[in-house]
């Protein structure tokens, strides 16, 4: 369904009778360029809104904006905006799609308002099949004013200082960072081929009807809930309000049916293998009690109604508010099969955003209740690829529910790189036996993690590593190996922990999960990557060091990270730590950072180096060196007084290193 404006269909091309012909000449002129331009005005609205939105959403938005972005007759030409009809109607579409993130200007910063999109009922929309979204999971989260220049320049070819100027007509904060933002978003990777086709038309939409069956319910139960109210405002009128310590719903969850089990949205067993969203929204009701009512309500009515005596925890970023509609059945059941046992239920919010895990003791609903809430926004193959159901009361194992896409499942010892992986049995239903979990004490004597295997139904030979961080959503563990040469080569990108390389450096870096993300517990950790990003050789002949970068990615986007100088032989020594980052990830690819390190022979060094585009290093304070290359060694003295580091990059740029500098770390 293509999407176009047509003459006098806006309000903007309503024309006041005040309006001069030189206005209304320049009125049509705008018309015109909009009506020729409006593929790649479409394009560039829907690649600067956020992710987070969603693609039907996205889509409306971007239509949206550039249809109001025609200017009208007696307004004259927007003074913020450059020279030109395109120029203008580009400044307009950038100024709508920025709004929602803050960033333009007229707006409250993180004011989080969102423009009201066109409505469309019964209907989803999506943009064209490939090439836009592709684009799209390419930028990945990256600020909107980034996602815009990445569009102008990358795609739409304007020189950068044409990008910049744009970006702070547009009202968008640090045009400049945007753009060297945008240069450094995977420089290496191809464009894709769809977008690039001259064909392609990014206002060309495929539409799908929303959930027929679920709708005509909705309809039954909106009339059921205005009778319902009736009834409640009548019993509050003649009895007065309800006890203090009672959970009333709100009106608007009654509604939407969310306290009835009967509307839970239940996936078919085998929907994982025909859809390509591969992530919580495939999986199937599990468990031996998916049919009891009174379980399945009171699970509910913890996460809807709020009753006392329900411990609730929420994940950092994730809010335990109840779902808005109906939520997805992923599981119910007893976890040993044993009627006595505890029970659990998995609930996933409608919008795909948050899994809550109820728990009840043997007694019931008068026994011990938890509500458990964590975000699973953007999941995929992998971290949608386990849940943790129960734990042991010392907290030394648990027992975990597997993705129905998995094939096989292991255990073994991260701290072992020759470790193999022994075999986890997995019932049926997709529930593990006990698995043990790395220890909540200060030892670290082994690291148990899980090694699976997706089917190759999905993807082929596709085996990843999962850790327990104390979350209800294990950790997925990835690797990035060094640079495979001297300049600027293209960002190598991360890879599963399994090969070789990835074995050697999580066995000598996995004790310092425990410290990341916050410690564990309430972490909300996503994802973990070892970013092998320098090597270089040590003085006194001690052979060979390796520079790594931990980071420990949230669910809300920033991490923290981890510097390590890995020796040839002995434990890694830290090097820097930062929290709330976006260095070592994708979008934080430039890293610089030095210690201060004693060779065999006694003698104190300073070290530092630079991941790949680094092409100088320059010592400052108590040391003054420099290096034409990636890494810098030179003498210092033990006393340790402070040194700053610096270096050049490929395109001119400096940064410094990731702490400051450094210190006395011995």
């Amino acid at each position: 369904m293509a999407t176009t404006p047509r003459s006098g269909s806006q309000p903007h091309g309503t024309q006041p009778a005040s309006a001069t012909p030189s206005a209304r000449g320049a009125v049509e002129r705008a018309e015109a360029v909009l009506v020729e331009q409006y593929p790649r005005l479409v394009r560039l609205a829907y690649l600067t809104l956020p992710t987070s939105l969603g693609r039907h959403t996205r889509v409306l938005l971007a239509h949206r904006a550039v249809q109001q972005a025609l200017p009208r007759a007696g307004c004259g030409r927007d003074p913020g905006a450059p020279g030109g009809t395109l120029e203008e109607l580009r400044v307009r579409v950038l100024r709508a799609a920025l709004a929602p993130t803050g960033s333009a200007r007229g707006l409250p910063a993180r004011t989080g308002w969102l423009p009201a999109p066109p409505f469309v009922w019964g209907l989803r929309l999506w943009p064209p099949a490939g090439g836009i979204d592709e684009a799209a999971e390419l930028l990945g989260a990256a600020p909107g004013p980034v996602r815009a220049a990445f569009v102008l320049h990358r795609l739409d070819g304007l020189a950068e200082e044409d990008v910049t100027r744009l970006l702070g007509a547009a009202g968008a904060a640090g045009p400049e960072e945007a753009v060297r933002e945008a240069r450094a978003v995977a420089p290496g990777a191809p464009l894709p081929a769809a977008l690039l086709n001259p064909g392609f038309d990014a206002s060309v939409v495929s539409a799908r009807p929303t959930d027929l069956l679920r709708r005509r319910r909705r309809v039954r139960a909106a009339w059921a809930a205005a009778v319902v109210a009736v009834l409640v405002a009548g019993v509050l009128v003649a009895g007065g309000s309800p006890p203090r310590g009672q959970a009333v719903p709100a009106a608007g969850a009654v509604a939407a049916g969310v306290l009835d089990p009967a509307r839970l949205a239940r996936v078919p067993a085998e929907a994982w293998a025909d859809t390509a969203r591969v992530d919580f929204t495939a999986w199937p009701a599990r468990g031996g009690r998916t049919a009891d009512r009174a379980l399945l309500t009171r699970a509910l009515g913890a996460w809807s109604a709020r009753p006392g005596g329900v411990r609730t925890t929420a994940a950092p970023g994730t809010t335990a508010d109840p779902p808005a509609h109906p939520p997805h059945l992923l599981y119910a059941g007893n976890v040993s099969g044993d009627p006595g046992a505890t029970a659990v239920v998995l609930l996933l919010d409608a919008e795909g955003d948050r899994v809550a895990r109820y728990t009840e003791s043997a007694g019931g609903p008068r026994g011990t209740r938890t509500l458990d809430v964590a975000r699973t926004d953007e999941a995929g193959v992998t971290t949608a690829a386990a849940l943790t159901l129960t734990r042991t009361a010392d907290g030394t194992a648990a027992r975990y529910l597997l993705a129905p896409w998995i094939a096989s499942a292991g255990t073994r010892d991260l701290l072992r790189a020759t470790d193999t992986a022994r075999p986890l049995t997995v019932a049926a239903d997709g529930v593990t036996a006990a698995v043990p979990v790395p220890s909540g004490s200060g030892g670290c004597g082994a690291w148990p993690v899980v090694e699976l295997t997706s089917s190759a139904r999905i993807v082929e030979k596709h085996s990843f590593v999962l850790t327990d961080l104390g979350t209800l959503t294990p950790v997925h563990l990835t690797y990035t190996p060094l640079p495979d040469g001297p300049g600027a080569v293209p960002a190598r990108q991360p890879r599963e922990a399994t090969g070789t390389a990835a074995r050697a450096a999580w066995a000598a870096g996995a004790c310092g999960l425990r410290t990341l993300g916050g410690g564990g517990g309430g972490s909300g950790v996503r994802a973990v990557n070892v970013w092998d990003f320098a090597d270089s050789d040590l003085p006194d002949g001690a052979g060979r060091a390796v520079w790594s970068c931990t980071r420990a990615s949230g669910w809300a986007g920033p991490g923290d990270v981890l510097v390590q100088l890995r020796p040839p032989s002995g434990p890694p020594q830290e090097v820097a730590r930062a929290r709330s980052t976006a260095a070592c990830g994708r979008f934080g690819q430039h890293l610089l950072a030095g210690t201060r390190w004693r060779s065999p022979a006694g003698r104190w060094y300073l070290l530092a180096a630079g991941s790949r585009e680094v092409t100088a290093v320059t010592a400052s304070g108590a040391v003054r060196a420099e290096t034409g290359g990636r890494s810098l060694v030179a003498p210092v003295g033990a006393a340790g007084a402070p040194v700053s580091l610096t270096a050049r990059l490929a395109s001119g740029a400096r940064i410094t290193a990731l702490d400051g500098g450094t210190g006395g770390r011995d």
